[in-house]
């Protein structure tokens, strides 16, 4: 919704994937760190071994933030850099608060929703087991340290034309360029 009204969005999640494709830098540290058994037959990150590894150890989790996280601020760095003064950059980071960065942006928005429903969407949507979504969640932050760190929090527990609604809100509020005189 922020990027068909004129944002540009800085996607946390693909840079991460981007900073792991096969034959990169970023790939070839994972490696190192985590040894051949969390790469595939064809040379690409078998993602679901890493993720056993790494949500279940938060030293090995710890271990691999080192890794991407550095690399993935570098490229989202460099986007904003090529957005130029005027742009209204939207980043998507979803460990935000884990990683410490909620002071370094204008406006902190959260969008939550009730746990059952996090664990339904991972477990329905993904494919992931329940125990899984669970770990997952439990490694992040909390909903109470997310909404410390926010300005606004937006609750997506209903359909996706109430979040769209939402997300317009925050636009014409936070972020429309105000109305020449």
């Amino acid at each position: 919704v922020l990027e068909e009204r004129g944002a540009l969005l800085v996607d946390s999640d693909a840079l991460a994937r981007a900073v792991l494709e096969k034959g990169t830098e970023g790939l070839a540290a994972v490696q190192d760190a985590f040894g051949d058994r969390v790469i595939t037959a064809d040379g690409e990150l078998d993602r679901v071994a890493l993720a056993r590894i790494v949500f279940g150890d938060a030293g090995q989790r710890e271990r691999l933030n080192r890794i991407v996280h550095p690399r993935v601020r570098e490229m989202a760095r460099g986007i904003v850099a090529e957005a130029g003064p005027d742009a209204v950059v939207v980043q998507d980071v979803p460990l935000l608060v884990e990683t410490g960065q909620a002071d370094a942006f204008d406006l902190v928005v959260v969008v939550e929703a009730p746990l059952e429903e996090r664990i339904r969407r991972m477990t329905q949507d993904r494919g992931m087991s329940r125990e899984d979504a669970e770990a997952r969640i439990a490694a992040q932050a909390s909903d109470a340290q997310r909404r410390a760190a926010a300005d606004v929090v937006i609750v997506n527990d209903a359909d996706l034309t109430r979040l769209a609604s939402a997300a317009n809100q925050v636009w014409d509020r936070f972020l429309a360029a105000p109305a020449a005189p």
